[in-house]
């Protein structure tokens, strides 16, 4: 069986993300048959306007985005939580991903979200937003995929997610469902 190829898109553009940090934990915890790549930073992809997505005209970070995401199997986006909701550079690549409408790179693409927030149920609610809005857009999405890690301003202060035994373990507990996608497809 070929790898299942996750693309991991990190809704924080802060430059020491907690967020970031847990992308790394998971693509290093991932198992054998797991491939997976974080996307550059989100932040560089302008708003979406319907203006400037035209064919050939796509912006590059934009089309960079969408041959990522047409590429893998799986989309994992990693989320902090911004006033209660995902941040707007997570919005706006579900946004670009969902273009061509009915036809975007999110069509049907099995879409799971994680993350890790300051407070004590660690960002669920940006969780709850980012798979309402990738559901919307055509995601199929992985309700069954859960990883929430509170206090991140205090547990990653000092210690990468990658050495937090606890975190660690999580991160295991994300990869059945994640393979189980493709192995249904394959069948």
């Amino acid at each position: 069986m070929s790898k299942n190829a996750v693309l991991a898109l990190v809704g924080s553009l802060r430059a020491d993300s907690h967020n970031q940090k847990l992308a790394e934990a998971i693509q290093q915890n991932a198992p054998e048959n797991v491939d997976v790549q974080i996307h550059g930073s989100l932040g560089s992809i302008p708003f979406y306007n319907e203006d400037i997505d035209v064919e050939g005209q796509v912006p590059a970070e934009a089309a960079a985005l969408r041959a990522a995401a047409n590429s893998a199997d799986t989309l994992l986006l990693v989320t902090p939580e911004h006033n209660g909701t995902m941040p707007a550079s997570l919005k706006n690549a579900i946004d670009w991903l969902s273009r061509p409408y009915g036809a975007g790179a999110l069509a049907g693409k099995p879409t799971a979200v994680v993350g890790t927030a300051f407070g004590q149920f660690g960002g669920v609610w940006a969780q709850d937003e980012a798979r309402k809005a990738a559901g919307i857009a055509g995601a199929k999405v992985l309700e069954d995929v859960k990883l929430a890690v509170p206090g991140s301003m205090i547990r990653f202060a000092e210690l990468h997610p990658k050495d937090d035994a606890e975190v660690v373990e999580q991160i295991k507990g994300i990869f059945e469902p994640l393979t189980a996608v493709q192995e249904e497809a394959a069948a």
